[in-house]
């Protein structure tokens, strides 16, 4: 694999293991990694006081000499265990509208007209100032170097990496323009969804089905690594995905519709976010249906996000 690039800031956290061991938190330097079990048991302990634990982290960083390890020599989980997960759905203006085009059946709209339709409703979504946000499983997670299972029901499995905004404070009906104070920090998700599944034809009336789509163990690799919010600017990076070593995914986050902190800040309005959970802000233009091509057995997903690392993850079917 190729050499990641570089993380932005001077540290990233993380959950490692080495060996058989059990995993840690650990602080990324460089290529080595600082053990904090003894500081908390887990990252998301640590982001239940990041108030206390970032400036102390930030002095680690820089002046601790013992209990480092190096990166090569550790296994690396999902970086953190959220409690819940809340995902942003049709927040890329080029995504959305791909994605109208495809669903059009043959024989329907042109696709200008198709076009034209969708900006024009993304347009007054905009206006009426309502993201579109569905909940997720912590079940579905799985490191960003695991292997993704694609189940024996799912037909047309399909790629959707995106920045996942990771909370640090408990935020509850939380202003705009205080909702980035409770981001700790930022990772990626890649969504793989059963594309096949998210529009229940037996029942049209109800609409979207996001538990058999979105939810399968392994849909969602994270990380590799938590990015302090304070060395990320979540407005202006690039989110890449290549499969196989093409690039289907390369798309700026200055495309969403809304912006992280809208989107925390609206779904504060009716959960109750906690410390490890994580905001999906929704998939950028070029996932499997756009291009005609869906995940395969043995297909290899590369994701990458300006200043967040790498995740690399093979495709394997259950059979």
């Amino acid at each position: 694999m190729e050499s990641s690039p570089p993380l932005a800031g001077p540290f990233a956290l993380g959950t490692f293991s080495a060996g058989s061991g059990p995993a840690f938190p650990g602080l990324l330097r460089g290529d080595r990694v600082l053990d904090l079990s003894g500081r908390a048991p887990s990252v998301r302990a640590l982001l239940e006081r990041w108030d206390e634990m970032l400036p102390l982290l930030l002095d680690a960083a820089e002046t601790a000499e013992e209990g480092w390890s190096p990166l090569a020599e550790l296994r690396v989980h999902a970086p953190v265990e959220p409690r819940q997960i809340l995902q942003s759905g049709a927040n890329y203006r080029t995504h959305v509208i791909d994605l109208a085009v495809a669903h059009e059946p043959p024989g329907g709209r042109p696709a200008e007209r198709v076009r034209a339709e969708t900006a024009a409703m993304m347009d007054r979504r905009a206006a009426e100032d309502q993201p579109y946000v569905f909940i997720g499983l912590p079940s579905s997670v799985t490191g960003p170097y695991d292997d993704v299972v694609i189940p024996s029901w799912c037909a047309k499995p399909d790629w959707e990496l995106e920045l996942a905004a990771v909370i640090g404070r408990r935020a509850y009906r939380v202003d705009r323009d205080e909702a980035l104070d409770h981001v700790a920090a930022y990772t990626m998700a890649n969504d793989v969804t059963a594309r096949e599944l998210v529009f229940r034809r037996d029942m049209p009336e109800i609409g979207t089905d996001w538990l058999r789509a979105k939810n399968a163990p392994t849909f969602t690799p994270l990380g590799p690594y938590l990015v302090p919010a304070a060395f990320v600017d979540p407005g202006d990076l690039q989110v890449t995905l290549k499969v196989n070593g093409q690039v289907m995914q390369d798309e700026s986050t200055k495309d969403m519709i809304f912006d992280v902190a809208r989107l925390v800040s609206y779904v504060s309005q009716t959960v109750e976010l906690l410390p490890g959970d994580l905001v999906l802000t929704g998939s950028p233009a070029g996932n499997g249906l756009h291009h005609g091509r869906l995940l395969r057995a043995g297909d290899v997903m590369e994701g990458t996000i300006t200043g967040l690392g790498t995740q690399r993850n093979e495709c394997r079917d259950e059979r």
